[in-house]
Parts: structure tokens; C-alpha cells; sequence
């Protein structure tokens, strides 16, 4: 293991020599939609920091309910906006007490002008959506909101919704070894404590431009909590499809479990990841019997802090394990027996790299 021990940083996307190194150097690409916030986070009158890749944003909420994001930085002596203060629908930095619009434009001064005409400038904004209880910005070229959609969950829209619940992690980890973790269900050690799945054996996997699409055999919620309010007659607990579909991830158990795990890259050492259940129904214990949306919403809310928090807990510990040493041991061989991780990789390298050719081509047709 010494060979491979070093004191240099991890290679850049550029210096990368395998898929490995080239995921674990790559961005996720600005161009699509990301959480940033639950909705239920930001209040009226109430400015928040979100972070998307190193580029800070403020994210408010006007008093009129209407969210906006703008570039968290005041033209004048850029200090953060979140600093400052929503003032009706427009925000104000906490210095000058100059004022923005949501548009981005400066719109007034809280002091005298001095004889001078108001400074025409705007501040770039970003386009947001609340879409199943969760904030939804496009970080990217605005021009192209419209081209990439938020993830469809009919099961989470109308009036005859699943019960469900998000959770959220603040980890000290890369973007794509996250993938790694979710798609991956070699690591059932880990959790043997829980068992969320058991025995699992890869049974089919392909990939094409946009995603890697898998399947596993494997005993699903063979916890003891959570395997006594599983219908096992109803619902086949004995395989599960996963999608790494760029840049989210989702999982189902007989269509009648479902999962969505949206990544919010913040820099290249921490990523937020919300994570999104939701379930048809349970049954009772000792029952056959279907239970009602609310009984089901009941249950996962207490099975929320007692058997999907511990689970992802452990995950958590293990992620941030696995960059620490990896800011040691990058060059190490990769060794993969699982043949889907090395295609999650090359996916996130993929489109990393196609931003930053699209983005290089942008800035040659602005210098000309």
C-alpha cells in the first residue's frame, strides 16, 4: 500500500489517468434542475445561502410568498446578500442597504445619492421551481431551463398521492461516490445491523447516453422493523430496479416502494443529498390488510428517525471514510468486482466533460 500512498492532491479532471480519478475530479453538470431546499425552509421575508459547485446563491422569499435566487453578492462592496434582509419582494444588503429586485437589477439605495443617477446594474438570477415540497434551481444557462425537465413523479402529484417522506444529508464527500453507494448494493455488510437488502446479485445491467439502468435479486427490508409492516404477499420484496439517471438516482421495489436520491454538489468535498420516499402502503402486523394512507404516513414517520436514518447514517460514516482516504490513496489500482460502478463513473465523467466542452465553446463564440 505504500506505493501507492502519496502527499500530492488528487489529480484534476484533466490530469485524471482512469474513470476513478475522473469522477472523483468532475463536477456535476449546471445545466439541469438541482434541490437546493425544502420548501418549507424558507419563509416569507427569509433569505437562505445555498452553494451549488463552489458558486454561491441567495435564495429568498418575498413577502408576497414568490421565491427568487439571485448571485450572493452586492455590486458594492460584495459583501453576501445573505447578509442582509428581504425588504417586501426585494432583497437588501446588510451593509449599504442597497436593494435588488428579483430580476437582479438594483433597484434603490437606503442613503442620499449624492446627485448621482441611479447605477444601472443587475445581478445574475437563476430560475426556481417548488416541485413535491422541494426548492428547485437551474444553476446553469437559463436559455436552457426550459429543455431539461424535473423528474416526473406521478405518485407525488394530484389528489390520491403516496404517503412519503425526504430526508436530507450534509456529507463530507464527493458527488460520485455517493452514486457509487446507492447504486451499488455490494455493501450489505455495512448494514447488516438493519438489513435494508440482503444477498443481493446483480441479474441485469445496460447504460446508454443519459443513464445506467439495473436490476439486483435480493431480499429487500429484511430488517426487524421494517420487514413487519412490508406486504410480502402484495408486493415483491425479492428484487429491485435502480437508475443512475444523470444527475439523480431511483430505486424500485415492486412498484409499490419507491425512491429518489437528488445530489447537490457544494464543493468538491461536500455534497448535500436529499433523499425522497415514498410508499403505496404497508399492512398491519399480523393482518393481511392494506393499511390507509394516513396509518402508512403514520408508520413511516416513526420508521423515519428508527430504521432510514440509522441506515443512512451508516452510509454517511462510510462515504466520508472513503474521501478521506482517497485524498491519500488516489493512486491506488481501482479495483471494482461489481462491473455497474466503473459505468457510474464514466457517466458522471461523461457529462462533466460535455459541460465544460459546451462551456468552452460558449466562451470562443463570446470572444469573437
Amino acid at each position: 500500500m505504500n506505493s501507492v500512498q502519496t502527499k500530492s492532491p488528487p489529480p484534476s479532471f484533466a490530469e485524471a489517468k482512469n474513470s476513478r480519478q475522473k469522477a472523483r475530479a468532475a463536477g456535476m453538470d449546471p445545466d439541469r434542475w438541482y434541490v437546493v431546499e425544502y420548501d418549507s425552509a424558507v419563509k416569507k421575508g427569509q433569505v437562505k445561502e445555498v452553494i451549488f459547485w463552489n458558486t454561491s446563491i441567495a435564495l429568498y422569499r418575498g413577502e408576497d410568498g414568490e421565491l427568487a435566487a439571485m448571485r450572493n453578492l452586492c455590486i458594492h462592496r460584495q459583501l453576501k446578500l445573505t447578509h442582509g434582509a428581504v425588504d417586501k419582494c426585494n432583497l437588501r444588503c446588510a451593509y449599504h442597504g442597497w436593494a435588488y429586485n428579483r430580476e437582479g437589477w438594483l433597484e434603490d439605495y437606503s442613503h442620499d445619492s449624492f446627485g448621482n443617477p441611479l447605477i444601472k446594474k443587475q445581478l445574475r438570477t437563476y430560475p426556481v421551481q417548488v416541485r413535491y415540497g422541494l426548492i428547485w434551481l437551474f444553476p446553469g444557462d437559463p436559455e436552457l431551463a426550459s429543455e431539461h425537465k424535473i423528474p416526473d413523479i406521478p405518485e407525488l402529484t394530484g389528489d390520491d398521492t403516496w404517503a412519503n417522506f425526504a430526508v436530507d444529508y450534509t456529507w463530507r464527500t464527493h458527488h460520485s461516490m455517493v452514486i457509487d453507494n446507492i447504486c451499488d448494493f455490494s455493501h450489505a455488510f455495512l448494514h447488516r445491523k438493519y438489513k435494508p437488502f440482503i444477498d443481493a446479485k446483480l441479474t441485469h445491467h445496460e447504460a446508454d447516453e443519459d443513464r445506467v439502468y439495473l436490476t439486483y435479486d435480493a431480499y429487500m427490508a429484511g430488517g426487524r422493523i421494517s420487514g413487519v409492516f412490508v406486504d410480502r404477499n402484495r408486493v415483491n420484496t425479492r428484487s429491485i430496479e435502480l437508475c443512475y439517471e444523470y444527475p439523480y438516482q431511483w430505486t424500485n421495489t415492486g412498484d409499490s416502494i419507491k425512491n429518489w436520491s437528488f445530489m447537490l454538489p457544494i464543493n468538491e468535498k461536500t455534497t448535500r443529498v436529499f433523499f425522497l420516499f415514498y410508499f403505496d402502503a404497508l399492512k398491519i402486523p399480523l393482518i393481511s390488510m392494506k393499511t390507509p394512507k394516513w396509518l402508512t404516513q403514520w408508520v413511516l414517520n416513526i420508521a423515519k428517525p428508527l430504521v432510514f436514518k440509522p441506515i443512512l447514517d451508516e452510509d454517511g460514516i462510510a462515504l466520508e471514510a472513503e474521501l478521506l482516504s482517497y485524498e491519500t490513496y488516489w493512486n491506488a489500482p481501482p479495483i471494482e468486482l461489481n462491473p455497474v460502478v466503473p459505468m457510474f463513473q464514466r457517466l458522471t465523467a461523461r457529462k462533466w466533460e460535455g459541460y465544460l466542452e459546451r462551456a468552452k465553446n460558449t466562451q470562443a463564440v463570446c470572444a469573437d
